[in-house]
């Protein structure tokens, strides 16, 4: 006949913060205290605590890793394409005579705010230019493909 081992109780004395936030998250689980303490104790004084503390903070480290990685990626993207932009426009649109410059900084204005309007319309809309190429683009083009 096996005896089941009693618990036995313990008193503590909290600060007022954590147990209110003690509290705060037995209600959340929807779990005892006295259950959510218990298993506080125990991982605290679990001999592989500080191997289990570092493999989170390893994990949590890759995952900023890899976010750092697809913001330089999406950082790159934008400034690839912004030079691109600029190089071609430069290299194929012709200077205005004087009269035609005034009429088109007249037209500026309105074309602007096209401008942000269908900007504003794709950033909500989709799809992002980033999405649109692939994580392993290799060096596939040549430098023939490149306006100069």
């Amino acid at each position: 006949m096996t005896t089941s081992k009693k618990k036995s109780a313990v008193s503590v004395y909290l600060d007022p913060d954590v147990m209110r936030r003690l509290s705060a998250y037995a209600a959340r689980r929807e779990q005892p205290m006295s259950l959510i303490a218990e298993a506080a104790i125990a991982s605290f004084l679990s001999p592989d605590a500080d191997e289990r503390r570092e493999a989170a903070i390893a994990k949590r480290l890759d995952q900023q890793d890899r976010r750092l990685a697809r913001l330089e990626r999406d950082v790159g993207i934008a400034v690839e394409t912004l030079a691109l932009f600029i190089r071609f426009w430069l290299t194929t649109t012709p200077p205005l005579p004087e009269p035609a410059a005034q009429a088109a900084r007249a037209k500026a204005g309105a074309r602007y705010d096209n401008f942000i309007a269908a900007l504003g319309r794709r950033l909500s809309e989709g799809p992002k230019l980033r999405q649109e190429i692939p994580e392993d683009v290799q060096g596939s083009s040549t430098a023939d493909d490149e306006p100069r």
